[in-house]
């Protein structure tokens, strides 16, 4: 490469990385704290429980719920609510689920909830949001309050997809039936709920 050549090739790398950052500009789209967010309806979702007993780890999944959320000028105006049948967790062993919803009294209680009702500490990074959600779970016929941290993810539909971690301690909404054969089986009774879930335009 001559002298002219090399001339060329500095004078363009500043274009190319100009260029470079505003294609990245408009491809990543942060849901920032003043971002207007719409009403939606829960399009998609899985939600799951976790935890340990005796014979080792388990877990206890469901894709069917239903849900809405009330949107604002801003995330953390968000308000909304997920629920969906106790007896639709499937650990993909009967026995256990036998158990389990007998433990959740699912004929008697039979919906789990969550009520947001705040948002708060939002920090903005990528296409990402890391918050804190205020909400009531009703499990059991038990309404507790709960604040735990998540991320919500505007995807490239246009979609709102949130996804949390939430720990959970059975005993707090009066599940019992955590002890099998004279205790020798035992469920520890610190769970976590898992959700993912997505929101599209109503």
């Amino acid at each position: 490469m001559d002298t002219r050549e090399r001339r060329s090739a500095i004078l363009k790398t500043p274009y190319r990385l100009l260029l470079s950052t505003l294609l990245v500009v408009g491809w990543v789209h942060p849901i920032a704290a003043q971002d207007s967010i719409p009403d939606a309806t829960l399009v998609s979702g899985r939600l799951g429980f976790s935890g340990y007993a005796t014979p080792g780890p388990w877990s206890a999944w469901t894709e069917t719920m239903s849900g809405a959320m009330t949107g604002g000028g801003a995330l953390t105006e968000v308000r909304g609510w997920v629920e969906f049948p106790a007896a639709s967790l499937d650990s993909d062993n009967g026995r256990r689920d036998k158990d389990m919803r007998k433990s959740l009294e699912t004929d008697e209680y039979p919906t789990i909830r969550f009520d947001l009702n705040a948002v708060s500490e939002l920090r903005s990074y990528g296409d990402s949001s890391t918050v804190t959600l205020h909400g009531i779970f009703h499990i059991h016929g038990v309404d507790r309050e709960v604040e735990a941290p998540a991320t919500v993810h505007r995807t490239t539909e246009g979609h709102i997809r949130l996804t949390a971690d939430i720990p959970l301690n059975l005993k707090d909404y009066d599940i019992g039936g955590l002890s099998k054969a004279l205790g020798m089986l035992k469920m520890n009774p610190e769970i976590t709920v898992h959700v993912d879930v997505t929101f599209g335009g109503s």
